[in-house]
């Protein structure tokens, strides 16, 4: 595998990580929204590597005067996502850092 290859599967998981905040971000906002269905994201692999998120209602119960957000899960799904976009980010730097080591060794 190329070291783009691995730069590019991080990549597609700093950005699946960010759609998965974007989500937590709008359930947290809406957490007092009568009748607000949360919204769920859900991680697939991707055949050709990496990761990709889609975002959907969870289809759960949901009273017409409450939402069904729990803001402790809410809590804990935004810290996940910053242990994934961290993660996948020093894997990113890493890849940048063999790039540039491997042009000053073509250089030289």
């Amino acid at each position: 595998m190329s070291i783009s290859a691995i730069m590019g599967i991080s990549f597609s998981g700093m950005q699946a990580q960010q759609t998965r905040l974007a989500a937590t971000s709008n359930n947290v906002a809406n957490a007092m929204t009568p009748a607000y269905d949360r919204l769920e994201t859900d991680f697939t692999s991707r055949a050709q590597g990496g990761v990709s998120a889609t975002v959907s209602p969870s289809g759960g119960p949901v009273l017409d005067d409450t939402s069904n957000v729990d803001l402790a899960s809410e809590m804990l799904s935004l810290v996940e996502a910053e242990i994934g976009f961290k993660a996948n980010a020093a894997v990113w730097e890493t890849g940048a850092d063999i790039w540039d080591v491997l042009l000053r060794i073509k250089r030289d």
